[in-house]
């Protein structure tokens, strides 16, 4: 059985975490292969859109902490937690987290590394690692930018689980789904982004990924580069054209 299921269809790339057993905890060797996929959504030109999800009743309640702590110092080096959410955040194509049941740990960090976050209405996130005696990278890094400080902190400091509605209230999901309805909810959210030029797409995605250079002149700049780039694109050339004969666009992602 594989731990990740790599699926591209339709220009979109499935990623399922598939250990339902073990509520999709994260081993080394999982870890390896999710690196994998991540590494051909960004790499593979027929490619336009991701999907992340997971099998079972969980999502991902993160890291298995045995299989973890077997890890020698080379593989800890050679793909990290950390070096995967780093990877993800700065891919410029759409990923969508279809979060189903459990998302915890650094499952909530894939999930946060998604630009789009469907959640079924059993979904449940959370940083449990204070209750362990451990602190966390994703929780402090990643949730404190998506949802508001204060609340962001008294989950972390908690340990205190959020549900798929709270979620959705501060902002942190998009959609509560039923779990019958996850994926077909995905699926229609990505069929229309795919709708449009996958390269003004990702422009866009770029124009707002973080970088050092954080004032606002250093941003307009770059979105300007960004704008320039596309404009000149064979997709910004066919998006005018479809426009004025009033037909669909046929979209080749350059």
């Amino acid at each position: 059985m594989s731990l990740v299921i790599y699926e591209i269809r339709q220009r979109i790339a499935y990623i399922t975490m598939n250990r339902p057993e073990k509520l999709n905890a994260i081993t080394p060797d999982m870890l390896s292969k999710l690196w994998d996929a991540f590494t051909d959504l960004r790499d593979n030109p027929d490619v336009w859109l991701g999907i992340v999800t997971g099998t079972g009743r969980a999502f991902s309640v993160g890291h298995d902490l045995k299989a973890m702590s077997e890890m020698s110092g080379e593989n800890k080096a050679s793909g990290s937690t950390d070096q995967l959410y780093l990877m993800q955040q700065n891919i410029t194509k759409p990923i969508i987290a279809a979060v189903n049941g459990l998302c915890l740990a650094q499952g909530g960090g894939i999930a946060m590394g998604s630009d789009i976050l469907i959640a079924s209405e059993n979904a449940q996130f959370g940083w449990p690692q204070t209750k362990r005696g451990l602190s966390s990278i994703s929780g402090p890094v990643i949730l404190s930018k998506r949802i508001p400080h204060g609340k962001a902190m008294e989950l972390l400091f908690t340990g205190d689980f959020l549900s798929a509605e709270d979620a959705l209230n501060i902002g942190l999901v998009n959609y509560v789904v039923p779990e019958s309805q996850l994926i077909e909810k995905s699926n229609e959210l990505a069929h229309k982004i795919l709708e449009n030029a996958p390269v003004a797409v990702r422009g866009m995605k770029e124009a707002v990924l973080p970088r050092d250079d954080e004032t606002l002149e250093g941003r307009l700049n770059k979105a300007t580069e960004i704008f320039e780039r596309v404009r000149n694109s064979v997709d910004a050339q066919e998006g005018l054209n479809a426009f004025e004969e009033k037909r669909s666009p046929k979209w080749k992602g350059y």
